[in-house]
Formats: C-alpha cells, sequence, structure tokens
C-alpha cells in the first residue's frame, strides 16, 4: 500500500483475481510469474511466490477480496476499484 492506495501490483492481482473466478494464491503466483520477463535467478519465482501471498493478505485487509473455500475472489469494492464486471462475490 502507498499511503492508502492500492499499487500497481495490488491492482494487478486484483485484476488477476477479478478475471479467474476461484483463483488461490498459488494460482495467483503462478500468473504474476508468467506476465513478467523470466529471470536466470533461481530463487525468482519462490519470490513472486511469496510477493503473491503479501498481495492477498493486503488485498483482504482493504476489503478488496474475499476468501471463500480456499480461494479468493474480489469484493464489489474491489471490483469497482479495477472497473471489472465479473465476480462472485
Amino acid at each position: 500500500m502507498s499511503d492508502g492506495y492500492p499499487t500497481a501490483a495490488q491492482k494487478e492481482a486484483l485484476t488477476l483475481i477479478c478475471e479467474h473466478d476461484g483463483l488461490d494464491t498459488e494460482r495467483l503466483a503462478g500468473h504474476l510469474v508468467s506476465a513478467r520477463r523470466s529471470s536466470p535467478n533461481p530463487g525468482y519465482a519462490r519470490a513472486i511466490t511469496r510477493m503473491a501471498g503479501t498481495l492477498v493478505w493486503r488485498l483482504e485487509a482493504q476489503g478488496f477480496i474475499t476468501q471463500t473455500g480456499g480461494a479468493w475472489a474480489t469484493t464489489p469494492t474491489g471490483r469497482t476499484l479495477i472497473c471489472c464486471p465479473s465476480g462472485p462475490a
């Protein structure tokens, strides 16, 4: 979070969650890794996976996503933030 506003990474994660119903943290991490150029650093994918965990924690704390049955879904507030019409929550 930057002064209470979602960061670009948070908005990217929120968009991915909105576009993929029932996205868990591990699958979110996979989408985040796929969206970036590959890296020769062997710890790169693990770092993105940790980042995904932090992103969902912050998005949930802000009320933009909710967890249902082990999967993340956007809330109406989260969908409004990124102008995403879909989502079950």
